[in-house]
């Protein structure tokens, strides 16, 4: 039975082809402003193009000013203002080459030669994905059971939490050989024993743990793991303050005429939030037909025009509601609570659960880390708050300290999380792609047809 046997199998192939004969065109363009770099890409669209974009694009650590996208039709031309990470314009030979790589027919493969931290090989670990309800203490114990009753290495590890849940993705290796662990049987021991400290005595949901197969986008997966949790229903004892709903406002809105749903955002900016709200569309089954982005401030406008996969707009308050709530719980999911504490020092069986450990001894409670290992160096991050979810007190952060180590832990600030949201002015409450045609530079992009207006 060859490749066209099944209608699924043709459309792959299909698509395939189309890509084949209009392979993505990036250009990079360094002369039109003094401050950005304007990266413009031209490509056959397909369903997914604009997620994988923006995902190599914050694979490659690049900041993302501004975006117009468009992609009606069977064609997408999207135009982004980036810097890197310290705000200055690019000056890499290769970075239009990488992007084109990576959106091509081949970008699969070279996907494993980025330099990103966001993708690991399952040749090189076994991949643990664990989803539960939150509690204080819960990470200490999960590194506990790998470390010690399991032999096992944690290699590199994300948490999240949010709204009483937690979700996490961990590389492992077998302590002893240094290799990823097959054995059926040990890997079912592993999953029995994390789903029992994942489960403990209160959670009112099933918890969840996973072996997963092939390379994994660790914080794709965090979002649809934590969606598929349903972290976006919020119950009694879940809500959050006023002040903190206020920081996240979304709308969603049809616009009949043109048969669309219009989706507007406004919070405070800080890296990866495109990636994050593309995502969460992406997987709710929205496809994206114009957006415009503007991050050029402490705040974030983004608006999108959408329509279900089966091409209509919304249609039910019911689904209005979900898209919003979903949307908002993509933003807090990566917005760090606590104070943040750097980990830097030599690597060894057991590190991560001891660190946890006294931590948990401490009083304090791990909102989010990142667990990286570069060579025989393990760089970690946490973000700690008490128990109640409180500021940690001085005193208690340099008792932590001086016990783990004050040369091995720092206290890093965090400018984004310090930066309160600003008021720029009455008008700045809403924008709408209409608004975008006042500069000379923005109506060359509508002439060309990168932006178009609803109106």
């Amino acid at each position: 039975m060859d490749c066209w046997s099944s209608p699924l199998a043709m459309d792959d192939e299909y698509e395939k082809l189309v890509i084949r004969m209009n392979p993505p065109r990036v250009t990079i363009d360094n002369a039109s402003s003094r401050k950005v770099t304007l990266i413009k890409v031209d490509s056959a669209n397909r369903r997914g193009s604009l997620l994988e974009l923006v995902q190599v694009l914050i694979d490659l650590n690049l900041i993302i000013r501004r975006a117009y996208i468009s992609s009606d039709g069977e064609w997408f031309m999207d135009v982004f203002h980036v810097t890197d990470q310290n705000g200055n314009k690019l000056f890499e030979d290769n970075i239009a080459e990488r992007i084109q790589q990576s959106l091509g027919p081949r970008g699969r493969s070279f996907r494993s030669l980025r330099r990103s931290v966001g993708v690991q090989a399952a040749m090189e670990h076994t991949t643990i994905e664990l989803t539960g309800r939150d509690r204080p203490g819960l990470l200490s114990e999960v590194f506990a059971v790998l470390a010690h009753d399991l032999k096992c290495n944690v290699v590199a590890a994300e948490v999240w939490t949010h709204n009483s849940r937690m979700a996490s993705v961990v590389y492992i290796t077998d302590e002893a050989t240094g290799l990823p662990i097959e054995n059926p049987d040990r890997l079912a021991k592993i999953k029995q024993l994390l789903l029992y400290v994942l489960k403990g005595d209160r959670d009112k949901r099933s918890a969840n743990t996973a072996v997963s197969v092939g390379s994994t986008h660790k914080e794709r997966r965090l979002h649809q793991m934590m969606y598929a949790d349903r972290d976006f229903d919020m119950d009694d004892t879940d809500c959050v303050s006023t002040n903190e709903k206020s920081k996240v406002s979304v709308t969603v809105e049809n616009c009949a005429d043109k048969g669309y749903t219009v989706v507007n955002l406004r919070c405070p900016d800080r890296p990866k939030l495109l990636f994050d709200t593309v995502c969460t569309l992406t997987d709710m089954q929205y496809v994206v037909y114009h957006a415009t982005v503007i991050a050029e401030g402490p705040e974030a406008y983004q608006e999108y025009y959408i329509r279900h996969s089966d091409g209509c707009p919304i249609s039910s308050e019911a689904e209005r509601q979900r898209l919003i709530h979903c949307l908002e719980a993509a933003i807090k999911r990566r917005t760090s609570e606590g104070i943040q504490l750097e980990l830097c020092g030599e690597d060894r069986i057991g590190l991560l659960s001891d660190v946890t450990r006294i931590f948990r001894e401490n009083g304090l409670s791990v909102t989010r880390a990142e667990v990286t290992t570069r060579g025989s160096q393990a760089v970690n991050s946490f973000y700690v708050t008490d128990a109640s979810g409180n500021p940690v007190k001085s005193e208690t952060i340099e008792a932590v300290r001086k016990e783990i180590g004050l040369t091995i832990l720092h206290v890093k600030d965090d400018a984004y999380s310090k930066s309160p949201p600003q008021d720029s002015g009455s008008g700045s409450g809403r924008f709408s792609l209409g608004d975008l045609f006042r500069s000379r530079s923005e109506k060359f992009l509508y002439t060309l047809g990168l932006i178009k207006s609803c109106s």
